[in-house]
């Protein structure tokens, strides 16, 4: 029979380096994450090769919804900025903050759900810390990951290697976490069975970056495919045309931003990759996208060009707009 789940609630105690806190560290992060607790740093032995760093915060409401949680959100999310940017994940931090009154059964779900994206990423969590706020002056729970790979094999990717003609992919249908997650906060009188995409997407990004023109990936999370062409045209000078009906979007996505007024090009997505490629290494990067259960949706939706910086969408009617920079969070606490 599995071991029923810890009981009671965080507290004040639970944070001041006594016998609750020696406890909640080995009977929840230990338990799960096969961490050393005995020590404040951790020894790694890392291949010979050029050293990777990523370090982000994650905060979401609520703390778990349809698709992941928390947990899962921090660790993949930390795994994909490291295999966007060309490197193989290899080892994870974990801080805790905890709000006082956050109980630990469900602390103790997010620790777990973090685990096993470690284990299905192949990366292991080497060291964390944890603090506990009063209450009200923290959302349940929030998670800061530092994420330390080696830099993979094949061409090295940036803005600087992105040429006019370049072609622009996306692995899979946009917007999906961003309403999951308003769905899952049932303020707007809508329902639904939207799963969030989070999930790791270091096996397409290591597919990608087999093919030797591929020239810059990214992860689309906050701000969404829209604001990843934004970076491209501020950072190269070029201007970004997306074709709207190239782009893949699911229909509860479409329904739910039409009903609330968002528009799903700015929506975050916790699995999916913007890459730039070539247009023959395009043609070859969504030919191994789609023959994966995780990019069968795959699409090429546009290319770089030559003039003004920026991004342009032609419509699924014949026009086109000028998708403008986000300025306001439509979401708060989204990821």
């Amino acid at each position: 029979m599995a071991d029923a789940p810890p009981s009671g609630r965080i507290t004040l105690a639970h944070g001041n380096g006594g016998r609750l806190m020696r406890g909640l560290i080995a009977d929840v992060f230990a338990a799960h994450l096969a961490a050393p607790v005995e020590n404040d740093a951790a020894f790694v032995t890392m291949p010979a090769a050029e050293i990777a760093i990523t370090t982000d915060g994650f905060t979401v409401e609520p703390l778990i919804f349809p698709g992941g949680d928390l947990g899962s959100l921090a660790v993949n999310g930390t795994v994909n900025d490291l295999a966007v940017a060309g490197a193989i994940p290899r080892h994870l931090t974990l801080a805790a903050f905890l709000e006082e009154g956050l109980e630990i059964a469900v602390l103790d779900r997010l620790v777990a759900s973090a685990a096993a994206a470690a284990r299905a990423a192949g990366v292991s969590v080497v060291a964390g810390d944890t603090k506990v706020l009063p209450r009200g002056e923290c959302g349940g729970a929030y998670f800061a990951v530092t994420g330390i790979g080696t830099r993979r094999a094949g061409p090295r990717l940036g803005f600087a290697g992105i040429q006019p003609g370049d072609r622009v992919i996306v692995s899979g249908p946009v917007g999906d976490h961003g309403t999951a997650v308003m769905l899952a906060r049932e303020e707007f009188g809508l329902s639904g069975d939207l799963r969030s995409d989070c999930a790791s997407v270091l096996p397409l990004a290591e597919s990608a970056g087999a093919v030797a023109d591929l020239r810059f990936m990214r992860d689309p999370t906050r701000g969404g495919l829209a604001t990843v062409a934004h970076e491209i045209a501020a950072a190269t000078g070029f201007g970004v045309r997306l074709r709207e009906a190239s782009i893949p979007l699911r229909d509860p996505v479409l329904g739910v931003c039409e009903a609330l007024g968002y528009d799903p090009l700015y929506l975050a997505c916790e699995g999916r990759i913007v890459a730039v490629a070539s247009p023959a290494g395009a043609a070859e990067i969504l030919a191994r996208w789609r023959g994966t259960e995780a990019g069968a949706s795959a699409a090429i939706i546009g290319e770089i060009g030559r003039g003004e910086p920026l991004v342009v969408l032609e419509t699924a009617l014949g026009g086109e707009r000028i998708l403008d920079e986000l300025e306001d969070e439509p979401l708060p606490r989204i990821c």
